[in-house]
């Protein structure tokens, strides 16, 4: 299978069809799922973020947790992880605060600036991409699993 085959990429007009597409994810995520969000400050992370945890059922605020480092939202279906390791120093803290324990029972992980915690985070099922391109951004989601093959082909077929 050609990798190209594991890639979905689209462009958001603005923050309503970020927010819409990370409802979108939500959907065709049925069994957790572990994923990394790459993007300059700004590029719309934690607003796609918004999107998937609304998606999954949350009705209060979604903020981002720089100074917490992660946001747990255990709702009735799914609990979903929201990670900002923009500030983490060493990836070793993220092992004092047990990271590994998140990744358990089928969990939605989603984790910015994860290359900070090189090392110390579970394999990523899907990595995405957000630029800058224009006033609009576009969203690069890869494949690097069984599980973020599966969640592509369903965004590709919905």
């Amino acid at each position: 299978m050609n990798q190209q085959d594991h890639v979905f990429d689209c462009f958001l007009a603005d923050e309503n069809a970020t927010v819409a597409m990370g409802t979108k994810l939500s959907q065709v995520i049925d069994k957790g799922a572990v994923i990394f969000l790459h993007g300059d400050l700004g590029a719309g992370k934690t607003t796609l973020t918004r999107g998937v945890v609304q998606g999954f059922g949350h009705t209060g605020n979604v903020k981002s947790p720089t100074y917490t480092l992660v946001e747990p939202y255990e709702l009735a279906e799914q609990n979903i992880y929201h990670f900002d390791l923009y500030r983490l120093a060493d990836p070793e803290e993220l092992e004092f605060m047990g990271i590994r324990d998140y990744f358990e029972n089928n969990s939605v992980c989603l984790i910015e600036w994860p290359e900070k915690g090189a090392g110390m985070l579970a394999q990523a099922d899907l990595e995405i991409t957000m630029e800058y391109v224009e006033s609009a951004r576009k969203i690069t989601i890869s494949a690097n699993t069984e599980n973020g093959i599966t969640i592509i082909n369903k965004l590709k077929n919905d």
